[in-house]
C-alpha cells in the first residue's frame, strides 16, 4: 500500500513513445518469439528437414527483425521484407519469417496512402486466388489443397483486413476531431459577438438610461444657479433635479440587478435596461420644461392599449434621447413632440427649433448611433436632420414582427 503523499509510478504505455522507439520493441519481440520456435524446432510450414543449418535462418530472422525499423517507410519497407520472404520460400518457408512478414502487410496497408492501402487490398485478394489455385495444382487431392491453402490465407488477408478497419476507425476520428474543432472555433466565434453585442448594449442602456438624466441634471443645475434671485423657479428646477436624480439612480439600480440575475442564473434573455414605458413620457416632458424648453405633446397614441414591450420601451429612450439632445443644443426652444399609429407603424417625430447661436455642452456624438440601433433592433427605421428651420427626429416602429 503506498504512502500517503506519494505518488503511484506511471504505468509503461508503448504507445506514447515514438514511432522509431515503437517499431524497435515490436522487432525485439518478434526475434524472441522466432528464436524461441527455432530452438524449439517448430518452426517449419513443409514437413521435412531442413538441410540448412540453424544460423541461417536466425540470419533471416534478425534480418527482418532489423527492417522493423523501416515498417512505415511505405513502400520500401514491404519490398526489402518481401525481398527477405523470398529468400525463405526458396530455402523452405518457416513460420517466424512468415508471421514477420504478416507484420509489414498491416503496416503498409495502415501507413501506407490511400492509394496504396486500396493497392494492398487487391494484392491481398489476388495473392490468395493465386494460393489457392497453385494448391490445387500442386496437390493431386483437392481436400488436401483446400486445407493446406485455408492454412496459408490467413497470413495474407487478415493483417490487410484488421490494417484496413484500424485505418478506417482512424481516419472517422480523424475527421471527427476536426468537425469538433471547426465547431469549437464557430462557439468560440459565436461567443464573443454575444459579448460585443451585450457590450454594445450595455453603452447603449447606459447612454440612454443615466447619461440623458445626468444631462438634464447638468442643464438643469445650471439654470438654476442663474435664477438664484427668483427663489421660486429656482425651487422648481431643484426639485426636476432631484426628480431626475431619483430616476437616475432607481434605474442604475434596476439594471444592476437584472445584470447579476443575468449572470447567476447564465439566462441572456433578461432585458438589461430599466422598465421604462411611452406611459411615463410625461416625466421627461415636465424634466425638459423645467429646463426652459417649451415642450407640445401631439400624441394619438393609447399607452394603455397594450404596444409590443419592446416597441414600447424603444420608442420611449428614442423619445427621452431627442429631448435630452434639445436641451443641450437648443435651450429656451419650442420641441414639438408628436405620437401616432398608421398602419400598424407607431411613428415617433420629435422636432425642435434649430438656433446657430445656442450654447452647445460637449457631446459624445452616440446618441443618433444609439437611437438608430434601437430602431433597427425592432425592424424599425429612424431618419435625423434639419427639415426648413427646425431639426427633426422621425422613428417608425413596426407593431407587428416582419412589417417594415
Amino acid at each position: 500500500m503506498p504512502l500517503r503523499g506519494t505518488r503511484a509510478p506511471a504505468l509503461f504505455k508503448p504507445r506514447e513513445l515514438p514511432p522509431w522507439q515503437q517499431d524497435g520493441l515490436i522487432g525485439l519481440f518478434v526475434f524472441v518469439v522466432g528464436l524461441a520456435l527455432y530452438l524449439t524446432d517448430v518452426y517449419r510450414l513443409i514437413p521435412g528437414p531442413d538441410h540448412f543449418g540453424l544460423w541461417v535462418r536466425l540470419v533471416e530472422l534478425a534480418a527482418l527483425c532489423g527492417l522493423s525499423f523501416l515498417r512505415r517507410w511505405v513502400p520500401g519497407g514491404l519490398l526489402l521484407a518481401t525481398g527477405v520472404l523470398a529468400v525463405d520460400l526458396v530455402l523452405g518457408p518457416s513460420l517466424p519469417v512468415v508471421a514477420v512478414y504478416t507484420d509489414f502487410l498491416y503496416a503498409a496497408t495502415l501507413y501506407g496512402s490511400r492509394r496504396m492501402s486500396r493497392v494492398m487490398i487487391g494484392v491481398a485478394a489476388t495473392a490468395a486466388l493465386a494460393v489457392l489455385v497453385a494448391a490445387l495444382a500442386v496437390s493431386a487431392q483437392w481436400r488436401v489443397a483446400v486445407i493446406g491453402a485455408l492454412g496459408i490465407l490467413p497470413f495474407l488477408l487478415v493483417p490487410v483486413w484488421w490494417a484496413a478497419n484500424v485505418r478506417q476507425q482512424r481516419d472517422i476520428a480523424t475527421t471527427e476531431r476536426a468537425n469538433a474543432e471547426q465547431l469549437a472555433k464557430i462557439a468560440e466565434l459565436d461567443r464573443r459577438a454575444a459579448v460585443a453585442a451585450e457590450r454594445a448594449r450595455m453603452a447603449r442602456d447606459l447612454h440612454d438610461v443615466i447619461a440623458g438624466h445626468l444631462s438634464a441634471i447638468a442643464i438643469q443645475s445650471e439654470a438654476a444657479l442663474s435664477m438664484a434671485e427668483d427663489p421660486k423657479m429656482s425651487g422648481a428646477v431643484l426639485e426636476a433635479v432631484r426628480e431626475n436624480s431619483v430616476s437616475a439612480l432607481d434605474e442604475m439600480r434596476t439594471m444592476i440587478g437584472l445584470l447579476r440575475a443575468a449572470s447567476e442564473t447564465g439566462d441572456d434573455e433578461y432585458e438589461t435596461t430599466a422598465p421604462a414605458r411611452l406611459a411615463e413620457l410625461s416625466r421627461l416632458v415636465e424634466s425638459a420644461r423645467a429646463t426652459g424648453l417649451e415642450v407640445v405633446v401631439e400624441s394619438t397614441v393609447d399607452s394603455s392599449a397594450g404596444l409590443p414591450a419592446a416597441v414600447d420601451l424603444t420608442a420611449y429612450r428614442i423619445a427621452q434621447e431627442a429631448l435630452t439632445n434639445a436641451v443641450k443644443h437648443a435651450p429656451g426652444g419650442r420641441v414639438v413632440v408628436d405620437l401616432h399609429c398608421d398602419g400598424g407603424i407607431l411613428t415617433v417625430e420629435i422636432g425642435n427649433e434649430l438656433r446657430s447661436a445656442a450654447a452647445r455642452t460637449g457631446g459624445t456624438g452616440h446618441g443618433l448611433l444609439s437611437m438608430r440601433e434601437r430602431a433597427s433592433a425592432v425592424g424599425g427605421k429612424l431618419s435625423a436632420g434639419p427639415s426648413g428651420s427646425d431639426w427633426v427626429v422621425r422613428a417608425e416602429l413596426p407593431l407587428v414582427e416582419g412589417h417594415a
